[in-house]
Formats: structure tokens, sequence, C-alpha cells
């Protein structure tokens, strides 16, 4: 019997990173998929309209069933209809009641915010709701079996929050992990300087837009400057302010950024993974984070991340299914096979986050 697994997704780089994985997977696993939900007193948020600038929020919900629909996914809103042996998760800020139990792997999907005054609360009083630190505290519920992460940056940083070094995995992260296949695009332009803003100010978090604008002017000297909307802000604000402040910008609301960072001379972020593909492709880049700590912290470039993760899986799955074979079936061709064919990589990716 296939084993069931529940793909609990997100924003739609979390949704497509999970999906990538599951193309690895469901050839001989049951996968299922939800757009990201709450249980308990983030559920009482959530009906009171109070997660909407979330991936619990009605918007990334809706877009997160729109990408599923479209490409004719196996639907399990809440993961109400099955008994899945095995979770994906993209976010741990909330671990939903009805996964606690079950194998559980947590998935990085790009850049955490800085450690906040809400992170240290959390640390200090880890009674409060993760959600408090923002992404700062991705990591810290401890309540999954293994978490796949971009870099050994990142294994680094997360053991030194506290995470235990034998549930990290290094395996890449599906969307960073082959940043030259972006040099091949449509994109109209080229030779500029680009500018990926952040949805700070409807996170609820402190903005200084004037000057990140006025600052992008002085670094573009009168070269072509472009700006690339975040597509949870306010468009119609941020665009009254790139024309004021800005004149003869241009301005994507939508599109491709990872291709708009192909053609460019110059990348502008503050706290954005898309700075991590400006890095891997030699961008001379600007951030909020320290430059050497970015480098540093670049996903891999292994073009296998989807397939490393997924052999993950596999590892958390197999012990079962081996027992499984081992108690009908005396000669188990099919799990020595299955063991063979991934020993070999689970041990480079294992021995790597050893």
């Amino acid at each position: 019997m296939k084993k069931k697994i529940l793909f609990i997704c997100g924003s739609r780089n979390q949704t497509t990173q999970l999906h990538k994985i599951a193309q690895e997977l469901v050839i001989d696993h049951d996968c299922w998929f939800t757009p990201y939900y709450a249980t308990g007193l983030e559920e009482f948020l959530r009906r009171m309209n109070l997660t909407e600038m979330s991936i619990m929020g009605s918007k990334m919900v809706g877009r997160c069933l729109q990408y599923l629909q479209a490409r004719h996914l196996q639907i399990d809103c809440r993961g109400e209809k099955n008994n899945y042996d095995l979770v994906f998760t993209c976010a741990d800020l909330v671990i939903q009641k009805n996964i606690i139990g079950k194998k559980i792997i947590l998935v990085q999907e790009g850049m955490t915010d800085p450690e906040n005054f809400g992170y240290f609360l959390v640390k200090l009083f880890p009674f409060l709701p993760r959600w408090v630190g923002s992404t700062s505290t991705f990591s810290l519920s401890n309540a999954y079996d293994k978490m796949c992460v971009a870099s050994e940056g990142y294994r680094d940083l997360f053991i030194r929050k506290g995470i235990p070094p034998e549930k990290i995995v290094i395996t890449g992260i599906p969307n960073f992990d082959n940043c030259k296949k972006f040099l091949e695009n449509r994109f109209p332009h080229k030779n500029y300087v680009l500018v990926c803003t952040s949805d700070s100010r409807e996170t609820f978090k402190f903005e200084n837009r004037k000057k990140i604008i006025r600052n992008a002017v002085k670094i573009a000297g009168g070269r072509k400057l472009i700006f690339k909307l975040h597509p949870n802000e306010n468009i119609e604000r941020a665009t009254l302010e790139i024309t004021a402040w800005a004149p003869g910008a241009l301005i994507y609301a939508s599109g491709n950024a990872e291709e708009m960072i192909a053609n460019c001379d110059v990348l502008i972020t503050q706290y954005s993974s898309t700075v991590y593909v400006g890095l891997a492709l030699g961008k001379e880049v600007y951030s909020n984070f320290p430059v050497e700590e970015l480098k540093k912290l670049t996903p891999l470039q292994n073009g296998s991340a989807a397939f490393n993760i997924a052999s993950v899986a596999r590892e958390l799955l197999s012990a079962e299914l081996q027992h499984v074979f081992q108690t009908n079936n005396p000669e188990p061709t099919i799990a020595k096979m299955w063991q063979r064919h991934y020993k070999e990589k689970l041990a480079r990716l294992f021995s790597r986050a050893a």
C-alpha cells in the first residue's frame, strides 16, 4: 500500500518548492496538498480576520488553492481526509494539532528574519506563540523529525539557535538550487539596477520606504532603475511612492523576479530570499544583512534539492516499510532494491549534516 504524505503549503515560493519535492515521491507514494491552515488560537485569530498578512490569510490561501487546482493535484484542505504517514510543512510557526505525533519534515523556504525582540521573547518564554518573532523563530518548534536546510551556513545558524544537529540535513532548497537556469529568459531589459521590495509594512514591521527609494536612485547613478514589488504589498501605495521619489523608474507588480535578477547588474534588497539568486549569479548586491554573512548562507547550487529532500522522506518511512517486508516476506526484494538505490545518496547527505 502506498504511504500517504501531506504537503502543507503556503506562499507561492513555499508551494512550488513542496510541489517539486512531491514530484520526486508521487510515483510510489500517495501525495496530498493543503494550503496553510491553523488550529487553536491561530484559527480563532484567522476567523477574526487578523491573519490576512500571513500565509493563513484568505488571499494567500486562495492563491495556493488556485495553483494546486490548476495542476490537478490531490487537495485535502486542513488534512482531514486521510491518516497520513508523513507530513511536509513549509513553516513551523504553527504546528497544527492534527499533525502532532506524526512524522514531520520541515523544509526551509529561504531567508529568515533577523533575531528581533520577538525572537528573544519566544526563546525566554517558550509558551508564547512563535509567530510573535515572525520567521526569526523558524525551526524553534522542534516538533519535526528532520529539517532540510539550504546550506552549511544555515545548518550552523540553526544549531546556534538550539536545534539538535541530528535533526538538520543539508539538502539545498528546490527553488534556489540552480540559479543559472534563470539566465535564459525573455525579460526585455538588461544592465540595470533592480530593487526587490518587501512586505515589511504589511506584516507590521517598520520600513522607511522613502529612504530606500532615494538610496536606490543614488546607487543607480543615472542607470536604468527597475522596481519589482513584493506580491504581498500594497501595490497602489508603492507605485505612488516610487513615482514620486524615483521618477522614470520602471515598476513591475508581477513577473518572474529571478529572471529580472539574472538580467540586472546590481540587486538591492532588504530581507528577501531573492538576494541569494543575485549572489549565486555573481551580481553586485546590497542588503540589510551583511553581504559576507549572506555568502556563507547562500543555498547549495546542486540542482538536486528536491531529490535530496525526497530521499530524507524515504529514509524516515523506510524503517517501517522494511519491518513490514521482513515480517511478511523472507526475501524483501523491493526493500533491498530501495535501500541500495538511496543508501549512497543518503549517506552523503547525513555525513554532511553530522
